[in-house]
């Protein structure tokens, strides 16, 4: 039999104070609905029906075709979001697992952990808990002298005694898909909120004598659900704990870790190191012998071995072996860097590839550029790419000197072991081998000072 999985993610989330869907809100630069989704593609389950509602389009750019997708238009509360996934399940043999979009430190060993319990025990429900020292906000368990679940009371629905009840729900159910649709169809509204509660479930199926059962999860931050920007800070935090913890396991040096912030997604060979203040996010690949930062960014970028970038930025894009980058370098929007390099003190890069060798040591700008091995851009030295309406490539060839404060206006192309003086303005192409002078004739205007440099008049 299969295993499936429910996301409820229609919610607005209006204690985030933002126009995005809750779930899509980004933690470490990744929208938390993704988080679940991995972690659910990588667990037992075979098939995953996220259900959507408020901007559903955003979300389904994000996960396109990796989930099927169940609509609620308007907002009823769980119960009611949970039966618009009925077309796609309902009827269907297997377990079901039922989860909220916004867990987003939820994993697949808790995911599988349960599953395997709820089956193991053959239970027909399977309510995961948790124990919070501070549970406001969270439904209570209420269990019976025997210490078996009888249901679970909303926080605002507590009285004071059941108030001090320190296990919760996560949110999290496990159930014979099979009973599942019958069970949530009996749910009634509750009059006070105008919704369907999906904790109701439980004395609904316990009235009907199936078995019932609480699966208590000691690990309770990986349950925490997010609802305001204050719960996105501590979800970030103890992500940000976890990540930074397994790559120093596998032999990452990360100099004061709590000063570090890597994402999910981040793949870092052993025998890197991380300086403090450094953010490495997206699908960025770190191979061994790196150093990165201090105050340093990257993401979603590549860098290969024996690299070094310090105080700087980097964004989509690739650094080649022996490279240094920075201090206060900036490569973006597909800068490609290759072996050898240095990109120094404020030198922009942006949609340009360089060959082996070439160094911009300072105070540059390369864009929209091919660059050969062994070039040397000059303090100064701008690829001007932009004409006010198009963008225009600079093709530069090998063993190129490029002097200080050298305009290249694009489009040009550059040869081979080509010497371009100092302060030049090049508007044409130069054929391999040849000096580039393009600057205007110095005038010099004798005892010119005499008439700038005026008398003092005594007014007295």
């Amino acid at each position: 039999m299969k295993n499936y999985a429910i996301v409820l993610a229609a919610g607005k989330g209006t204690r985030m104070k933002t126009e995005l869907p809750k779930c899509a809100f980004p933690i470490l630069k990744k929208p938390m609905i993704e988080y679940i989704v991995e972690n659910i593609e990588t667990s037992v389950v075979d098939e995953i029906i996220c259900v959507v509602g408020f901007k559903k389009e955003y979300l389904q750019d994000l996960l396109k075709d990796r989930v099927k997708y169940a609509f609620q238009e308007e907002q009823l509360g769980t119960g009611h979001a949970v039966c618009k996934a009925a077309d796609l399940l309902s009827g269907k043999e297997g377990t079901t697992a039922i989860l909220l979009g916004d867990m987003p430190l939820i994993n697949n060993k808790v995911i599988d952990k349960v599953i395997s319990y709820h089956n193991d025990k053959k239970n027909d429900l399977t309510v995961v808990t948790a124990e919070f020292d501070k549970p406001k906000g969270y439904g209570r368990i209420i269990r019976n002298e025997f210490g078996n679940i009888e249901k679970i009371v909303e926080d605002k629905d507590c009285s004071k005694t059941q108030k001090l009840i320190k296990e919760i729900n996560t949110g999290i159910y496990i159930v014979d898909n099979s009973l599942l649709f019958d069970a949530v169809h009996k749910i009634e509204i509750n009059e006070r909120k105008g919704e369907y509660y999906l904790t109701d479930i439980v004395e609904i199926m316990k009235k009907e004598e199936y078995k019932v059962d609480a699966f208590l999860l000691w690990d309770s931050p990986k349950v925490m659900g997010v609802n305001d920007l204050y719960t996105i800070s501590q979800a970030e935090k103890h992500l940000r704990h976890d990540i930074n913890k397994s790559h120093m396991l596998n032999g990452v040096s990360i100099i004061n870790p709590e000063t570090v912030t890597i994402g999910h997604s981040v793949v870092i060979e052993e025998g890197v190191i991380i300086n403090p203040n450094t953010f490495i996010t997206g699908d960025s690949v770190i191979k061994k012998g790196s150093i990165i930062g201090p105050n340093t960014e990257i993401h979603s970028s590549m860098i290969h071995t024996h690299v070094s970038v310090k105080h700087s930025l980097v964004y989509n894009s690739e650094v080649y072996d022996n490279t240094t980058i920075g201090p206060f370098a900036h490569l973006r929007d597909g800068a490609v860097i290759g072996k050898n390099n240095r990109i120094g003190n404020f030198v922009e890069v942006k949609n340009s590839k360089t060959g082996d060798g070439t160094k911009a040591a300072h105070l540059a700008y390369i864009g929209d550029t091919i660059t050969g091995s062994r070039v040397n851009f000059g303090c100064g030295s701008i690829t001007v790419n932009y004409d006010g309406v198009n963008k225009n490539k600079t093709i530069i060839g090998d063993d190129v000197f490029i002097g200080c404060n050298t305009n290249l206006i694009a489009p040009v192309e550059i040869g081979n072991k080509v010497f371009i003086a100092a302060g030049s303005t090049v508007t044409k192409n130069v054929p391999e081998g040849a000096l580039a002078i393009a600057r205007n004739k110095q005038i010099n205007k004798a005892d010119y000072a005499k008439i700038l440099i005026r008398p003092k008049v005594d007014t007295k």
